[in-house]
């Protein structure tokens, strides 16, 4: 398990705004955009930041809003109600894009079940025995490992290029400002210690185009000792990005505060 050595952070409503406003001009300055996202860099999620989610895990859907912050780019994340709005705080917790202090390990456990058949005959004699090996089916949204790992490789190789093309035919407009995190997906349980969070790099069949999404990394206390199920994953493709998938109606997105 990687060791998580950041601090937390919380961000006060009126600075919320002013960051995700920051962001939203530097949409459209690919300079800025190339300096400030390294694609090799990550988010942080800490167990208090977690802690305090676990608060509003009533509500159906968290909101990852991009900011500039301190000249860094930062994820903001609000509770939203069943129609799509924040929920009113004071502040809400913050992370920045950072460098990673260790490697990073993606972990996936497959159960297999072995099958074994044996007839007998009316007269309890055996007349047939086979075994066969049942392969795993997932009861939750895994994002296989492999698929997780290409995301991220593209991420770290494209992630330029892709803002750039935004940038040329868009004039950034269609560069996301928030991800919609379903709070289902979040497993906010008590084994959940922290998050690495990473950009990667997805095609989408509707859009007919690679859409970036965020890629989160679960920390456990023990993966294995977590509620049981055919396939263990801390792996999981959560987040939405907004644009080009906006909740409707979503009127100003990226100035919510």
């Amino acid at each position: 398990m990687t060791t998580l050595n950041i601090l937390d952070y919380m961000l006060p409503v009126k600075e919320c705004g002013e960051a995700t406003n920051e962001w939203n001009l530097c949409r459209s300055d690919y300079s800025r955009l190339k300096d400030m996202i390294p694609t090799n860099f990550v988010f942080n999620i800490s167990e208090n930041h977690l802690n305090w989610m676990r608060g509003f895990r009533e509500y159906p859907e968290f909101c990852a809003a991009v900011g500039v912050y301190n000249r860094r780019l930062v994820l903001i994340f609000y509770p939203m109600d069943s129609e799509g709005k924040r929920i009113a705080e004071k502040e809400y917790p913050y992370t920045y894009l950072t460098e990673m202090v260790s490697d990073l390990k993606l972990q996936e456990i497959q159960e297999y079940t072995i099958v074994k058949n044996t007839i007998l005959s009316k007269g309890f004699e055996k007349i047939e025995k086979d075994a066969d090996l049942a392969f795993p089916i997932s009861n939750k949204p895994v994002l296989e490992q492999d698929k997780a790992v290409e995301a991220i490789e593209k991420w770290r190789e494209s992630g330029m290029d892709w803002f750039y093309r935004e940038y040329k035919e868009t004039e950034g407009i269609g560069i996301f400002r928030k991800f919609y995190v379903p709070t289902a997906d979040l497993c906010l349980d008590q084994y959940l210690t922290g998050i690495t969070c990473s950009f990667g790099l997805k095609y989408n069949d509707i859009y007919g185009k690679m859409l970036v999404t965020l890629i989160f990394i679960s920390f456990r206390e023990n993966l294995q000792g977590s509620e049981r199920s055919q396939m263990i994953s801390n792996t999981y493709d959560w987040a939405k990005p907004c644009p080009p998938i906006c909740r409707i109606p979503d009127v100003d997105v990226g100035n919510e505060f």
